[in-house]
């Protein structure tokens, strides 16, 4: 069953396209790896699920065409994102931060945070500048665990994480996905789609291929590492 289609999915900025009739499906229940190398419109590709970016073409979310719908309202259909970098906000607590799209009590969103390897004590510290970017980048995954979405989005989060904290991200996604969620993973790491069930590989704008993490590594390798399709 497809939770989510993207049809003829097209975004330009200043004179340039950086989404060109993207096609997509993505099964209810799947680890979705959309794989590519950087500049080929990955991350526009997440802008434009979540409602961000301007786009022309349609967005269907369970058999719910949600092309026209605001982020807020996307967010209330169960639609969370990661940022590739995660933003910081003055004066907002961590623990604020996660209560927000859950209702995890102060002793829920300390083992939330060991969950992504963050101490206890990071429940009173500000989600500011003075994290480092890969803090923010946990915290934001653990206010996505901790909000049990429908669909997670999340943009590179392996990127700025040393090897052993990407094992880790990689446990959580897979039990992020065990509880319900269903995870589109962005990526240019081939590692990464280890733990997928799916992959597409995404060249100059466009899902050129569908199929299993294998094949779709091997075409990575191959054709899409700086190559045109």
């Amino acid at each position: 069953m497809n939770l989510l289609s993207l049809k003829d999915i097209s975004v330009k900025k200043n004179g340039n396209t950086i989404l060109n009739g993207l096609n997509l499906s993505v099964q209810k229940g799947d680890i979705h790896v959309i794989l590519g190398v950087n500049g080929v419109g990955k991350s526009t590709l997440a802008l434009a699920i979540m409602g961000i970016t301007k786009y022309t073409g349609k967005i269907i979310l369970e058999n719910r065409d949600i092309s026209k719908l605001s982020i807020t309202k996307r967010a209330k259909l169960g639609i969370r994102f990661m940022r590739q970098t995660p933003p910081s906000f003055e004066g907002i607590k961590i623990r604020e931060y996660i209560k927000i799209d859950s209702n995890l009590g102060i002793e829920e969103i300390k083992k939330t945070l060991k969950k992504v390897g963050l101490p206890e004590s990071y429940s009173e510290r500000f989600l500011d500048d003075t994290l480092s970017g890969g803090e923010r980048k946990r915290v934001e995954l653990a206010a996505i665990i901790a909000s049990h979405p429908k669909l997670a989005i999340l943009d590179e989060p392996d990127s700025g994480i040393d090897i052993i904290s990407i094992n880790k991200i990689k446990s959580l996604i897979k039990e992020l996905n065990k509880n319900g969620t269903t995870v589109v993973l962005i990526t240019h790491r081939e590692e990464i789609t280890s733990i997928a069930t799916k992959a597409s590989l995404m060249c100059n704008g466009k899902i050129v291929k569908s199929g299993t993490p294998r094949d779709i590594n091997k075409l990575f390798k191959k054709d899409c590492k700086g190559a045109k399709l």
